[in-house]
C-alpha cells in the first residue's frame, strides 16, 4: 500500500478512516473468520468492518489478538443491530466479545423503527470512550437529515451499498454537504459485477483484476470500501489498489453503469419495519 495520505480519510470529527477495509458479513463464526481477517491483516489491511447481527465478533477479536498489531495502527468497526433498544448496553457486550477496550467507528445498522430514536445512545457510547467515532448505515437523505437535526454530535459516517452499479449520486452529494463520508458495502455486487462487460474491459485496459477496477473507483472518490471475501489470495488482490489510477475517461464510463437514475436513497428496498 501507498501513503497515509492516499490510504485513508479525513472524518468530520477529526478522526480518520482507511480507505480499505475487510468486510466480514456472512463469514461463519470460527476458523473461518478467524483466518480471513488474520490473512487480511498479513495483507496490510488495517480496518476490519464487523456488526453485532453478524455474530462474528468473538472470532474477530481473536484474530486481532493473534495478530500482535497494536491497537493504535487498527480501526475496527461495529454496528449496532436496532432490534435491540440500549446501544450502549450492546457496545458493552460487543466490546468483551472483541476483547477491546473501545471502537474506531459504531453505526446504526439500519434505520428501524425510526432514523433518530438511538441517536443520543449513541452519542453516549462515544462520551463514554467506547466509540472513537459514531456513525449510521443504510440511511437515506431525509433519515441523514433528521439525526442532524437533533443531534449533538452527527454522524460522520453513512454505510451503504454503492458501486458503478449503484451510484447514488444524490446520496453522495448530500453526504459531502453534510460532512459524512460516505463508505461503500457489497461494491463487487456479491460477485455479480464482475463478469460484467465493461468492467472486464476496463480490467483488461489497466491490466487489473474486475474488482480491483471496481474497488479503486470507490477510492479513487475518497470512498471507503469494504470488499470480503475469505480467499487468501482474492484478499490480497483486494488491496492492490493504491499503486495505479483510472482515467477520467474510465472513470465515467464506469459512471454509466448506474442503475439506480443518481438516487438519493440509500436501499431500493427495505428488509426492516
Amino acid at each position: 500500500m501507498s501513503s497515509e495520505t492516499t490510504t485513508r480519510r479525513q472524518l468530520a470529527d477529526g478522526n480518520s478512516i482507511p480507505l480499505l477495509g475487510l468486510g466480514v458479513w456472512q463469514v461463519p463464526d470460527g476458523p473461518e473468520c478467524v483466518e480471513a481477517v488474520r490473512w487480511a491483516l498479513e495483507a496490510g489491511y488495517r480496518h476490519i468492518d464487523t456488526a453485532q447481527a453478524y455474530g462474528n465478533e468473538a472470532s474477530v477479536g481473536h484474530a486481532l489478538s493473534l495478530s500482535g498489531i497494536p491497537r493504535d495502527e487498527l480501526f475496527i468497526t461495529t454496528k449496532f443491530y436496532p432490534g435491540h433498544k440500549d446501544p450502549v448496553a450492546e457496545i458493552e457486550r460487543s466490546l468483551r466479545r472483541l476483547e477491546l477496550e473501545h471502537v474506531d467507528l459504531y453505526i446504526i445498522h439500519w434505520p428501524q423503527g425510526g432514523p433518530t430514536w438511538a441517536w443520543h445512545q449513541m452519542e453516549k457510547a462515544q462520551e463514554l470512550g467506547y466509540a472513537r467515532s459514531i456513525g449510521v448505515s443504510n440511511f437515506d437523505v431525509s433519515e441523514l437529515q433528521q439525526v442532524a437535526a437533533m443531534a449533538n454530535s452527527a454522524p460522520v459516517v453513512n454505510q451503504v451499498q454503492f458501486s458503478p452499479f449503484e451510484f447514488r449520486r444524490g446520496l453522495l452529494e448530500a453526504c459531502e454537504r453534510m460532512g459524512i463520508a460516505l463508505e461503500s458495502y457489497s461494491t463487487l455486487g456479491t460477485g455479480r459485477h464482475l463478469d460484467d462487460a465493461t468492467v472486464t474491459a476496463v480490467a483488461q485496459a489497466v491490466e487489473r483484476t474486475p474488482a480491483q477496477v471496481l474497488l479503486r473507483w470507490c477510492v479513487q472518490r475518497g470512498i471507503p470500501v469494504l470488499p470480503k471475501s475469505t480467499h487468501r489470495e482474492r484478499i490480497a488482490a483486494n488491496a492492490a489498489i493504491f499503486d495505479f489510477s483510472l482515467s477520467d475517461e474510465q472513470m465515467q464510463t464506469l459512471d454509466q453503469l448506474d442503475a439506480t437514475g443518481g438516487t438519493s436513497a440509500a436501499r431500493e428496498g427495505k428488509w426492516w419495519s
